[in-house]
């Protein structure tokens, strides 16, 4: 509730910026008031639902998480367009306002109070040193290209790997010491957390990417308005819908894993056939014919992100999941900040030299190019979403259940099973 009404409070700043410098600021603080909201969701998910609803719901999280990407870049470039009371782009700020205060009058009145089961402790040390070394690997993915990739650059990514490393070194100290760092180092053993953490990296760094360059290309190349660039995105978000219905309902209760990476197949078929839609057209590419590959790509994502986030937490085990819950919201994010630097920075050196067609095509095939990448990475998570890696001997996890055994006597006991 705090995160939320903060949320409100730095977006109603940021609408009221007056210079480059102010807004940055006030998004910083937009950011951290995020931080304490987002990263909740997941946890509370675990913490509320039985196992047997468990499923439906973060079923449920994962699309809202991936359609929340799609829609932003449609509903921004529509109240951009709207340009209401003269509010130019201010009103993408604005519109935060009713759903932030929407979220924390509902958390309020709808939703129940958890508690972990001892206060846990304020790791300062470990949350400054994650922070140093995002900020370390961020500004310069960011900055590096307009720059002309200065040694400086270089300088600060090497420093994020030795921030991250003392993080890690540092939290283990913690734990060393009966305390509660800000990350469970213990999750980084599963094998099939790790990779969907990477899953995550390929994917959103991916998507969010291609949705940036996308925009730029339609409104740049072709002289697209923001709303015309906004409607023509929309298949995306209407596949994506799609997929994540189907995937959910359908789709993994009855083939499980596999159904992640015959998402990843029709997510580089919908890549290619943007590609051969953009070559053949170029500049004259119309909305129209965006459609149909759009409708596809946007099914492929719907049906990966969907079941994407259960897959990855059934890894871990219900004392970790918090840490583990927070730690894939923020790699969700990181992925999104370099996919716009990197993806960005393949479009724009392209654009330099070849044009917008060129650009946007190559960016397509770098996009295509991680699908094998994507399929592997996907094939070690667990066969079924509540399925785990062993830790010694037992599935972690997964809560044990009581069953009610018939012994000899006649009699009914209840006995912990482990299921």
């Amino acid at each position: 509730m705090i995160g939320a009404t903060s949320f409100v409070a730095t977006s109603t700043a940021c609408a009221f910026a007056v210079s480059p410098e102010m807004l940055i600021a006030c998004r910083l603080a937009q950011g951290a008031a995020a931080a304490l909201l987002i990263p909740q969701g997941l946890g509370i998910i675990r913490d509320i639902f039985a196992p047997a609803e468990r499923g439906s719901a973060l079923a449920l999280f994962g699309p809202v998480i991936g359609l929340s990407a799609v829609l932003g870049p449609i509903i921004g470039g529509a109240l951009i367009a709207a340009n209401a009371f003269g509010s130019t782009w201010r009103l993408i700020f604005f519109i935060n306002l009713p759903l932030g205060l929407i979220a924390a009058i509902g958390a309020a009145r709808l939703m129940p109070e958890s508690h972990a089961p001892r206060r846990p402790d304020l790791d300062l040390v470990g949350t400054a040193l994650t922070a140093v070394g995002m900020g370390l690997l961020i500004y310069p993915l960011i900055q590096g290209r307009e720059a002309g990739w200065p040694a400086w650059t270089y300088l600060m990514v090497a420093g994020s790997v030795a921030a991250f490393g003392l993080m890690v070194a540092w939290s283990r100290r913690v734990r060393r010491n009966g305390r509660d760092p800000l990350i469970e180092a213990s999750i980084f053993r599963h094998r099939a957390y790790t990779a969907g953490l990477a899953s995550i990296v390929v994917f959103f760094a991916g998507m969010i990417g291609m949705l940036l360059v996308l925009t730029l290309f339609l409104q740049f190349g072709e002289h697209f308005s923001a709303i015309h660039a906004g409607i023509t995105l929309a298949p995306f978000a209407i596949g994506s819908a799609t997929g994540a219905t189907l995937a959910a309902a359908v789709l993994v209760p009855r083939f499980g894993r596999t159904v992640l990476q015959i998402a990843a197949i029709i997510l580089a078929a919908g890549f290619w056939w943007l590609h051969q839609v953009i070559a053949a057209h170029g500049l004259d590419t119309t909305s129209l014919s965006l459609v149909a590959p759009q409708l596809l790509t946007g099914a492929g994502i719907g049906m990966l992100i969907s079941p994407l986030f259960d897959f990855i937490l059934a890894s871990v085990t219900d004392d970790e999941v918090g840490s583990a819950s927070g730690v894939l919201n923020a790699v969700q994010q990181l992925a999104g900040a370099v996919g716009v630097a990197g993806v960005g920075t393949i479009f724009f050196t392209t654009l330099t030299h070849h044009g917008f067609v060129t650009a946007i095509n190559h960016c397509l095939v770098v996009e295509l190019a991680t699908t094998p990448v994507l399929l592997i990475l996907t094939r070690m998570l667990p066969p079924r979403a509540h399925e785990t890696e062993a830790v010694d001997g037992q599935p972690s996890g997964i809560t044990p259940r009581r069953e009610t055994v018939a012994p000899p006597s006649g009699t009914t006991t209840a006995l912990p099973q482990r299921v």
